[in-house]
């Protein structure tokens, strides 16, 4: 049962307010001894000419319901605490139910589009990609679970000037044999030496723009250099979505959209939307506002010009309801400037169109940055917590069967549960053994309390049904609260696009649970064994579907 639900229905059948309003202003007290949930009853004050505390006694008086054990007035506040036993039984029932399907809703359908990861080609992944990779992953996981089908596209950084830049440096000093050796690291090598030397000898920058417009205009040896840079970037980059569990549904990158882009630069000029400034082609946003480059003074396309385009081939080809854009914080002007030419266009989608912000991941405090060389590589950080993983694997249970796996799936999921635990909008500094650690506020804690669950299950070896589940203790009342919120933090977390709601969530639900394992013993042979086992399954499938929609997996032994 929807609880708080039920509170809105008692509060309006005494109160003249919608449902909506009065879901707005039902609050949780922090105070667990003041109830589960308050209604404000000083909101009435003005309209009633009326003592707000004289209010709730009104509205007291009138309200009884089996599932409450008191309802109350608390000065200006009406105060609903709820029967313990009646909220345990109804959710873990609901629980043991639906199983994996707990929480799913119908808050929405059609196509999601989602812009997330794109990384740059010939430039190794970092841990600057991790971010837009996880967050647009379990964005993608929690749409689906309330009822959209989400498009994950990977929009790969494979065409601009940097490619000209690329292109010049391997012609410098580049060698064929070192490339097939180690692809991404040797370029990434020419890439930072390009900037390097370009400081001390700025018309290098000139000849990569030219070897950029060399590529534009089809020239066979740009052409070459690219598909090659572009395939063994592919192998690699799909290599460390392989660990981390992501898949695509797309990977039309930038250079996808270069043969349908003058379609777009024409419908520019056909709606008057064009002008020439410094030699370059722009669309005048407003007086306050900085126009949009489409082509550069040399006739060459830019990021805008692809993104334009691309956005109308996804609204062509998907229909999408909404269109999410995994982008850092530092973009937020750009995508705003984005929405304005779409608009002007006629294109009213735009509104659909939805940048989705993240802070950055620092190292010592610093910036991270592939241009200055300044980067920490993202295979290196997964490989480093498998190992910190299986080393505590082997000090707390050497004798775990299948431990390599189980530590993959424990120190990789340790790296992403970090990132995503993290308010999106949130900057962090990252420090590989806090995150690995199996005690505190980590992943590996999470997934421990669910192996722990899982133990238990097996030492009892017996069904687990829904006949008896006649709990009244407060450690089993904690437990079960968090588990009836589910499907509430679940649509919180889809509205806001924030998956760190989840993660709050499931390290929330493992403290509870694993204070409930310090203060009840749930193996004792009695008439409450079975209730007790139904509290544990039900744990145990919850925080396994809340891992599931970070994109963390749930080892059963840990």
């Amino acid at each position: 049962m929807d609880f708080k639900q039920k509170v809105v229905e008692l509060i309006s059948s005494q109160v003249e307010l919608p449902k909506e309003k009065i879901n707005s202003l039902i609050e949780r007290p922090k105070n667990p001894e003041m109830g589960d949930y308050a209604f404000p009853a000083f909101i009435l004050a003005k309209t009633l000419h009326k003592n707000p505390a004289e209010i709730a006694k009104d509205i007291v008086a009138n309200l009884a319901d089996d599932n409450f054990e008191k309802i109350q007035a608390v000065g200006p506040y009406v105060n609903f605490s709820i029967k313990k036993s009646a909220l345990i039984s109804q959710t873990l029932e609901e629980v043991l139910v639906k199983k994996n399907n707990y929480g799913n809703q119908n808050l929405g359908s059609g196509n999601v589009a989602i812009d997330m990861s794109s990384p740059n080609i010939a430039k190794p992944m970092s841990m600057g990609h991790l971010r837009s990779t996880v967050i647009g992953n379990s964005i993608a996981k929690i749409l689906t679970k309330v009822g959209y089908t989400p498009i994950k596209i990977n929009h790969l950084g494979d065409y601009g000037t940097q490619f000209g830049k690329l292109i010049t440096a391997y012609k410098l000093w580049g060698n064929e044999e070192d490339v097939k050796k180690d692809p991404i690291n040797s370029l990434f090598h020419y890439y930072v030496k390009f900037h390097e030397v370009a400081e001390e000898k700025p018309e290098l920058e000139d000849e990569g723009r030219a070897w950029f417009k060399k590529l534009e205009g089809g020239d066979p040896e740009a052409v070459k250099l690219w598909n090659w840079f572009r395939k063994v970037s592919l192998q690699e980059f799909n290599r460390i979505y392989k660990k981390l569990n992501v898949e695509f549904d797309s990977y039309h990158g930038e250079a996808f959209y270069n043969d349908k882009m003058d379609v777009i630069v024409d419908e520019l000029r056909q709606k008057d939307l064009l002008v020439e400034s410094r030699g370059a082609q722009v669309v005048d946003l407003s007086p306050d506002k900085n126009p949009a480059m489409i082509l550069k003074s040399d006739g060459t396309s830019i990021y805008t010009t692809r993104d334009l385009t691309a956005a109308e081939y996804r609204k062509k080809h998907y229909d999408f309801v909404q269109a999410l854009y995994v982008v850092g914080n530092e973009q937020s002007a750009y995508f705003e400037q984005l929405k304005e030419v779409l608009k002007k266009m006629g294109h009213n989608w735009a509104d659909d169109i939805h940048h989705i912000p993240f802070g950055l991941i620092t190292q010592g405090g610093k910036k991270l940055s592939t241009r200055k060389g300044n980067v920490v590589f993202l295979d290196k950080v997964l490989e480093d917590a498998v190992e910190l993983a299986m080393k505590q694997i082997e000090t707390k249970n050497p004798g775990l069967p299948n431990k390599e796996q189980v530590a993959n799936e424990v120190g990789i999921g340790a790296v992403v549960f970090h990132d995503l635990k993290n308010d999106r909008l949130d900057a962090f500094d990252f420090n590989l053994e806090e995150v690995v650690r199996f005690e505190g506020e980590t992943g590996p804690y999470v997934q421990y309390t669910n192996a722990r669950a899982q133990s238990i299950l097996r030492k009892a070896n017996q069904i687990v049904t829904i006949d008896e589940l006649d709990l009244s203790d407060e450690w089993a009342f904690a437990v079960a609260k968090d588990l009836a919120d589910f499907p509430a933090v679940l649509a919180k977390a889809s509205e806001k696009y924030e998956p760190s709601i989840i993660a709050k969530f499931a390290l929330k639900l493992a403290k509870h649970f694993n204070k409930y394992y310090a203060n009840v013993r749930i193996l004792d042979e009695d008439d409450q064994l079975a209730a007790r086992l139904a509290l544990v399954k039900a744990t145990s499938i919850v925080l396994t579907e809340s891992l599931h929609l970070l994109g963390v997996a749930a080892p059963k032994e840990m």
